[in-house]
């Protein structure tokens, strides 16, 4: 069965930092782009970052460029979201999925029903 399990949310005041992880279990990530993805309240869920299977390609969504980076490490099937200067509106569930890394905006590649739980992150002061 595959399943994505994020973690590493919480609540954090403006300008904090967070680390989230997604480990996927019933899928080998090597050689998959995955990214990441939020969903605020009352809003559709969107693409935050992405990275290619061996890391050499990347993409950010505009409002997380130069503050957001993404990272993997593919011996423990795991990805990677380092969070830094957050603002409010960085406030969301944030999930990892297999994505579309060359499209703009990124995507989810479809077809996908595995969503995980999510993790929390709050930003308030």
């Amino acid at each position: 069965q595959v399943q994505f399990v994020e973690s590493g949310g919480g609540l954090v005041q403006p300008g904090g930092s967070l680390r989230l992880s997604c480990v996927a279990s019933g899928f080998t990530i090597n050689y998959n782009t995955i990214g990441w993805f939020r969903q605020a309240p009352g809003k559709e869920r969107e693409g935050v970052s992405c990275m290619s299977s061996r890391g050499t390609n990347t993409n950010y969504a505009d409002s997380v460029k130069g503050r957001f980076t993404i990272s993997r490490d593919n011996t423990r099937n795991t990805v990677y979201l380092q969070l830094n200067s957050l603002k409010p509106e960085d406030t969301a569930v944030y999930y990892c999925a297999p994505a579309l890394c060359t499209t703009t905006p990124m995507g989810v590649r479809q077809p996908w029903n595995s969503w995980g739980q999510g993790t929390q992150v709050i930003v308030s002061s």
